[in-house]
């Protein structure tokens, strides 16, 4: 009787005992040790997903509370209403962002607060009417959530297009076919236009042949007009002589006509008669 007895008492201690550290557990994570609470209500546009009742706050990055409540609001059902209960030392001002991180692609989520300037007011959280803090558009988003909403697009995008992208893999393995079947004539096609373009070391070649040919034809031709130019020039100073020779038969046809048609010196100019003496 007296052993069961002492089982009993053990077993009632050890349930209190257990009772007594979940208990301290709780205590602990939903109020986060001694001193004094504030609480307030953060309002979210959208989703909350992976964040829980009793999820940290952080404050920069440094645990300060936990999410105390979280509910839908009975007015706007797109918004979720998480009440949180942070050390009072905290900070909260008017311009404190807020926004969820989340802990790798885990999916859980800590509701996050940042900053705020000194100038801006604190908001004081009172238990019995919390204020209202607004989470800004895109709070409940985060890089990992959004590399997974670009993996299921993706996903989607594939699965959409699934008939197009075997389409494309099927005309991809004919084409390598039909390259595999002509390969020899691929080659004599590509050794003609080694031929056409010149050989391995970049000389000779149709190509080169005929670039060399229009040169030396080019060259030749610019000789040619050089020799037309040089005879140009000396028969333009011919009947530059010409045309002096005859303007000087011109001038001495106006002087002495006689000359022209009779001949002989040229006449002499009369003396002028003197006057005669009284």
């Amino acid at each position: 009787m007296e052993t069961k007895a002492n089982y009993v008492i053990i077993g009632v201690f050890t349930l209190a005992v257990i009772a007594g550290v979940f208990g301290f557990v709780y205590w602990f994570q939903n109020i986060g040790g001694t001193g004094e609470r504030a609480f307030y209500r953060v309002e979210f546009d959208g989703s909350v997903s992976g964040l829980r009742v009793g999820g940290s706050v952080l404050f920069n990055g440094i645990r300060v509370g936990e999410v105390s409540d979280l509910k839908l609001n009975p007015d706007r059902p797109q918004q979720v209403v998480a009440t949180i209960s942070l050390d009072k030392s905290v900070p909260v001002r008017a311009d404190t962002s807020i926004g969820l991180e989340f802990a790798g692609l885990t999916g859980i989520a800590s509701l996050s607060l940042k900053g705020g300037s000194a100038t801006s007011p604190i908001i004081v959280g009172d238990k019995q009417n919390p204020p209202l803090l607004q989470a800004p558009p895109g709070a409940t988003q985060d890089v990992t959530q959004a590399a997974r909403d670009t993996m299921r697009r993706l996903d989607d995008f594939i699965a959409e297009n699934q008939k197009a992208f075997h389409s494309a893999l099927e005309n991809i393995d004919k084409f390598s076919a039909a390259l595999a079947r002509n390969s020899e004539r691929i080659d004599k096609i590509a050794a003609g236009l080694q031929n056409l373009t010149g050989g391995s070391d970049g000389n000779g070649g149709q190509l080169n042949e005929a670039a060399v040919s229009v040169r030396k034809l080019s060259d030749a031709a610019n000789g040619k007009i050089d020799l037309l130019t040089a005879d140009a020039h000396r028969t333009l100073g011919s009947i530059d002589s010409a045309a002096n020779s005859i303007g000087r038969a011109a001038r001495n046809f106006d002087a002495n006509p006689g000359r022209i048609i009779w001949g002989g010196s040229p006449a002499e100019t009369p003396a002028t008669p003197k006057a005669k003496k009284r």
